[in-house]
């Protein structure tokens, strides 16, 4: 008998998923950095709700390309903290 959960990942999904968790992280983390709270609120309800809404995808496919946008879209929120920052500089 297998001492293993019957909801066991496999080492594949274990790695998928700890991906997506630094994600999110990052993507809150970022979010922390925007100086307006109102738009700190909408990035955070935007983000929850794009990870809610693929909480239960199971297709490895679906969730490397959701990554990929996710990832994306943090690189833009940096870029645009960044620049933003630099125009409060002059």
């Amino acid at each position: 008998m297998s001492k293993l959960p019957k909801a066991a990942l496999s080492l594949k999904q274990f790695m998928l998923r700890q991906e997506v968790l630094k994600l999110y992280r990052d993507i809150f983390r970022t979010i922390r950095q925007v100086p307006d709270k109102n738009s700190q609120l909408e990035l955070r309800a935007w983000a929850r709700h794009d990870f809610e809404t693929n909480r239960n995808q199971n297709d490895e496919v679906a969730i490397k390309m959701l990554l990929q946008h996710g990832r994306r879209s943090l690189t833009e929120l940096r870029t645009s903290l960044h620049l933003s920052g630099m125009s409060q500089e002059k």
